[in-house]
């Protein structure tokens, strides 16, 4: 009989058979039926693959008082290790739960899995969470393509989501650390990063970072600044207009830094200008205190 799996994602279910095991290990002695068993919980032992240890105190207990009037809804996966013995694949936080509720007992499918199978499993369903931060998928990401020898078109394939969504993923980890800790801690979208990385200057990243939080810009304004700072340079540094030297380039490049906008720098060798544009009444007062006027 096929078993329909609900929650588990195209990416899960792809990695997971729709039979039990079957192994060279007698069925455990309880109640089983349609490819479920009921388990003793003190014969599971944890994932040591699970890429997420810490599961908030208040939604573990909220789940902790609903398996205590409504029981276990969804089984967890395990997989066999000897007689009597199994360990977790997915369902960790359900498991946990059920400790705390003082389960004997609970349902689960079993199921063969080596080592990196385990690995895969537990990342994927870590992914398919619903209250992931950015950084947090971003990792898990990370070490399917690198412990699990995954390539992204395959990983597309695992989580359900196209090679561009996962690039864009994978990029965050390369933003200046204080910015993916602002991603992880939710004080910062996903929006406004991806507006973000597409300015190559670290030192640019980060100007544009705190401006977010100081005015709290949108994701739109941070898309329009963004492009403003950013400029094309043919390789090798030099500027990209003719008759503009190598100096004047750098003193753009600084004073865009230290205003958080694209400033332009003209000069004939005698005289010039500098523009250094706002795109509020609110950005301008930010300016003019940079100015200390």
């Amino acid at each position: 009989m096929t078993i329909k799996k609900k929650g588990l994602g195209r990416g899960l279910s792809a990695l997971l058979s729709d039979t039990p095991e079957t192994s060279k290990f007698e069925e455990a002695p309880a109640k089983s039926g349609g490819g479920m068993s009921e388990i003793p919980v003190s014969e599971i032992e944890v994932n040591p693959y699970q890429p997420r240890k810490d599961f908030a105190p208040e939604a573990l207990q909220e789940l902790v008082d609903s398996i205590k009037v409504h029981g276990i809804i969804q089984p967890v996966t395990v997989r066999r290790l000897a007689r009597n013995q199994y360990q977790l694949i997915s369902g960790e936080r359900r498991y946990q739960a059920a400790r705390r509720a003082g389960l004997k007992t609970i349902p689960a499918y079993i199921r063969s899995a080596d080592d990196q199978q385990m690995l895969e499993m537990a990342l994927v369903e870590n992914i398919q969470r619903e209250n992931l931060n950015p950084i947090e998928i971003a990792l898990s990401y990370q070490r399917l393509l690198t412990e699990c020898n995954l390539k992204q078109e395959q990983l597309g394939d695992r989580v359900g989501k196209n090679r561009s969504t996962v690039t864009n993923y994978l990029r965050l980890l390369k933003l200046p650390p204080a910015i993916q800790i602002a991603l992880r801690d939710n004080k910062l979208s996903m929006g406004h990063a991806r507006a973000i990385i597409n300015i190559e200057n670290p030192d640019i990243q980060l100007v544009i970072f705190k401006r977010i939080l100081s005015d709290d810009l949108s994701v739109r304004q941070v898309e329009e600044l963004a492009r403003n700072l950013t400029t094309t340079r043919p390789k090798g540094g030099a500027a990209s207009k003719p008759g503009s030297s190598r100096e004047i380039t750098q003193l753009q490049g600084r004073l865009s830094s230290h205003f958080g906008t694209k400033v332009t720098v003209k000069s004939d060798g005698k005289k010039g200008e500098i523009k250094i544009p706002f795109l509020s009444i609110q950005d301008l007062n930010r300016i003019l205190d940079l100015l200390k006027l």
